[in-house]
């Protein structure tokens, strides 16, 4: 079953490893075969990667683009190490992305990272609402010894 993407004016599209980018009307594209396709406004370029998650989507990316999880599995081990031992309170979604590389959905991969992005930014931003923490077992009220 062909995959059916529709262009807006001036957008890009990747597929594969070729750049498709759309003229001055919208366009229908119907896309049949494998091949790795993103969107423009799902591309991260090495300049935008300027934080941690930025950097795990790229490197995301970066495999998905080329078809090999093994050329990039080490940088991602490392962000993925690097972001756990910074924020051990992103696990939850840090385990979807490690789970969805580990199965080779990719692209699944990426979208999950979205989330991790917009987590990383609500702790940069010191913006946690109650319900993204995790949950504490202990009701708070410990009880002081005599």
């Amino acid at each position: 079953m062909a995959l059916k993407v529709e262009l807006k004016p001036h957008e890009k599209i990747v597929v594969g490893s070729v750049i498709i980018q759309k003229g001055e009307t919208r366009a229908r594209l119907l896309i049949e075969g494998e091949a790795a396709i993103l969107r423009e406004r799902d591309i991260i370029g090495a300049s935008e990667a300027e934080s941690p998650a930025k950097r795990i989507y790229f490197v995301l990316q970066l495999m998905y683009l080329d078809q090999d999880v093994i050329a990039h599995k080490n940088s991602f081990i490392e962000l993925i190490d690097a972001f756990m031992q910074a924020a051990p309170s992103a696990w939850p979604i840090i385990s979807k992305i490690t789970d969805h590389v580990i199965s080779g959905n990719i692209y699944r991969a990426i979208k999950a990272t979205r989330a991790l992005i917009e987590y990383e930014e609500e702790l940069l931003n010191h913006e946690l609402r109650h319900e993204r923490l995790p949950k504490d077992s202990s009701n708070g009220d410990e009880q002081k010894a005599a």
